[in-house]
């Protein structure tokens, strides 16, 4: 007899935080707790009954354990990216090996594989067909960790990351290269949202962006007191 939801979840949850304890502060485990319990949240809004609004049936552990390994193969924290077509299975083998069925750690490493902003981009119709075909734990996830990239809490992180890694990105090393990622990026977010919750709160957060780039504006130009 295999572990219980709540057992998988803890052990996945202690493999989180050892994996990820020398991430730095903008892809965290708190950073990975809030988009659990952003998760959570849409989840109870999209599903009053026992589909969600637009008739799908969510796991919510699929969901729990999903958000929990999210950024676990998050690419830039890796010290030599795998390559696309044969990427390892961190995610799956950890949960069979904390005893999990097959076809969860299957459902949680496909959700986890396509939370990812720029793949999404390169072919948006992948998601697309995964929410409609068996797997709309994704939609509610990727909504979450989209969330957290916007808002107070978003810009805190952007410039956290620029912190951590701009040095070596490519791109300047200065705070404008921030405010770039904000206007390229994050402000474009709240079009990509899923779910009819994740598209309510994304509004209200990407306000917050725009307000703060508006400050930014005006501090830079010297004329905040005029």
């Amino acid at each position: 007899m295999g572990p219980s939801d709540d057992q998988l979840i803890a052990e996945m949850r202690f493999f989180m935080n050892q994996t990820m304890r020398n991430y730095d502060p903008s892809h965290d485990a708190a950073h990975v707790e809030r988009v659990v319990n952003l998760s959570q949240k849409l989840l109870h809004r999209e599903m009053p009954g026992p589909t969600g609004t637009k008739g799908f049936a969510y796991n919510s552990t699929v969901v729990i354990l999903a958000a929990l390994m999210h950024d676990i193969e998050d690419h830039k924290y890796q010290s030599s990216p795998s390559i696309d077509n044969n990427p390892p299975r961190v995610v799956y083998n950890a949960l069979l090996d904390a005893g999990a069925a097959p076809e969860l750690a299957q459902a949680v490493e496909t959700i986890v594989s396509h939370v990812s902003y720029s793949k999404e981009k390169k072919d948006p119709a992948v998601v697309t067909r995964l929410i409609e075909n068996g797997f709309p734990e994704l939609a509610l996830v990727q909504d979450a960790d989209r969330l957290d990239a916007i808002g107070a809490i978003g810009i805190g992180r952007c410039f956290t990351f620029l912190g951590a890694k701009g040095k070596d990105s490519g791109a300047p090393w200065k705070m404008d290269s921030a405010m770039e990622h904000l206007r390229g990026k994050l402000m474009q977010l709240q079009g990509t949202m899923k779910t009819e919750a994740g598209r309510s709160l994304a509004a209200a957060r990407t306000q917050r962006l725009r307000e703060f780039e508006s400050w930014w504006r005006q501090e830079s130009m010297n004329d905040s007191d005029m």
